[in-house]
């Protein structure tokens, strides 16, 4: 189903929502026959989509716009297809830019060299193409590795090139030190930016924080990471692994405001590792302890509502009980007093002979039964891995819990009220849409003389006014209800429009 932008379009017989004795009493009788179409189903289906490495897109660096518009709209076609509702698209691999930026260069991944342009803007082209499928598009950062690949090295306005004395050589990488207080500030500064610039739906970070041990040592390793200059400097005496959560603490706290002060409607999600501690819960076992050694704590980041949406990496099958998703899943969720969503990470890329796709269908059924009511949702590592089609998880998926849309859930303390509904006529086949003033989405439900179902989610541009949707009626549809989202993903009351 496509859809397009009218700039002018007559203002005639344009319906608004049903209510009350009169309205009801103008509508037509198969209007008046039909059931009330119910709110929205609500689900956030998403799946990141990594730059790094060229894992997920583009199939190699220095490929040509034209091909690299190609494959990245391929990409959103599959996220698309698969009924998910949002792409975590990453953006800053290792202190660079897959964007125009004037704070970091261009990401090597992209350009084929640090610092070289791909002749376009590729964040600017995948919010709007992701917007045009239906897709909230999330802007994925990484916040402290500053090399990722020896072939793409720090270059020009790299902050490590710029200040070396910031970073740290660890397990064969290179890092910026978080307890350093310039590192945390220019790397707010950087994301911030995007969220003013970028008309993103939401700001993700993942789970590197203090860097992973090496391969091969044991969570310990973590603890060597050679900070103890700025440790001796910034450290007043404090434990160091209590200093170093501080650090991460600081940095998690002045993202949330930062992001919140540019685009308060932009949701904040961070991807920790599923472990907050060993033992916690006692069944848990592990060796990495991310709070201690990590300095993450996801918990406590929870618990203050520093972000909009934690998705834990609980990459585990629900048996056996050493590091149970299910177990773990009622853990985060009990620790979730702030009342933030919880959209655990599931690992895709895991499907194989030992892990069959139903496991996938088991854990998201437990994340609807977790869930308040509206409220579940589920990330997916990775895009890749749901293309390449493993164990056959696009036909789990669509014939069980994607078998049809769904909008993504409501974030009501970013803003509860309710917006006015959009104001539509059908002529032809076509709908036309008046959507109401700072609403980024307009939902479609179609009645087939049986059931609603959500056909289509519909950009709208606030920033452009006066501005006319356009879009086909889907196929066999009686009866059209239109809803207006708010920023904050608030529903309006349904327009009803009969299909002439």
């Amino acid at each position: 189903m496509s859809s397009s932008v009218s700039a002018s379009c007559s203002r005639r017989r344009w319906l608004r929502a049903a209510g009350g004795t009169a309205a009801s009493a103008l509508l037509s009788p198969l209007v008046q026959a039909a059931p009330r179409p119910g709110g929205l189903p609500r689900e956030f289906r998403a799946a990141w989509m990594a730059t790094v490495f060229n894992l997920d897109w583009p199939s190699s660096p220095g490929l040509s716009p034209d091909v690299q518009r190609a494959q990245l709209a391929s990409q959103l076609d599959a996220a698309a297809r698969l009924n998910l509702n949002a792409v975590i698209f990453q953006v800053r691999p290792s202190g660079d830019a897959v964007y125009a930026s004037s704070l970091e260069p261009w990401c090597g991944f992209i350009g084929g060299a640090t610092g070289r342009s791909p002749g376009y803007d590729p964040l600017k082209f995948a919010v709007a193409e992701a917007h045009r499928r239906g897709l909230e598009l999330h802007a994925w950062f990484n916040p402290f590795r500053a090399r990722a690949s020896k072939s793409y090295g720090p270059a020009g306005s790299h902050l490590a090139a710029r200040r070396p004395e910031w970073t740290r050589s660890f397990g064969g990488g290179l890092w910026f030190d978080p307890g350093e207080p310039g590192v945390r500030e220019h790397t707010i500064r950087v994301i911030a930016d995007v969220a003013r610039r970028y008309n993103v739906d939401g700001i993700h970070i993942d789970d590197y924080f203090y860097p992973y041990p090496p391969a091969g040592a044991s969570g310990m390793g973590a603890s060597t990471f050679p900070d103890s200059s700025t440790y001796a400097k910034y450290g007043r005496g404090q434990n160091r692994a209590a200093w170093r959560r501080s650090n991460v603490d600081a940095f998690v706290s002045g993202l949330y405001r930062a992001v919140k002060s540019v685009r308060p409607e932009a949701k904040v999600g961070i991807s920790p590792f599923g472990i907050w501690r060993p033992g916690v819960p006692a069944s848990i076992k592990g060796q990495l302890d991310s709070y201690e050694y990590l300095g993450a704590d996801a918990r406590g980041w929870l618990a203050r509502g520093w972000c909009d949406y934690l998705s834990p990496q609980l990459y585990w099958s629900i048996d056996p009980p050493d590091q149970s998703f299910s177990t773990l899943l009622r853990w985060w969720h009990q620790q979730n007093g702030s009342g933030r969503h919880l959209w655990p990470g599931m690992a895709i890329d895991r499907i194989g002979p030992k892990r069959p796709a139903r496991e996938i269908i088991n854990q998201l059924a437990l994340t609807r039964e977790m869930a308040p009511r509206g409220r579940a949702g589920a990330c997916h590592w990775a895009l890749k891995n749901l293309r390449q089609n493993r164990g056959r998880i696009q036909e789990a998926l669509l014939t069980g819990p994607y078998a049809s849309r769904a909008a993504v859930p409501a974030s009501p303390w970013l803003g509860a009220a309710v917006p006015e509904a959009p104001r539509a006529l059908c002529q032809g086949g076509i709908l036309k849409i008046s959507p109401p003033a700072d609403c980024p989405w307009v939902a479609v439900q179609a009645w087939d003389g049986n059931d609603w179902c959500l056909a289509e989610l519909l950009p709208n541009d606030p920033v452009v006014p006066e501005i006319i949707l356009e879009t086909r009626v889907p196929d066999n549809a009686r009866l059209i209800a239109l809803r207006a989202l708010s920023a904050a993903g608030v529903e309006s009351e349904p327009a009803l429009v009969e299909v002439a």
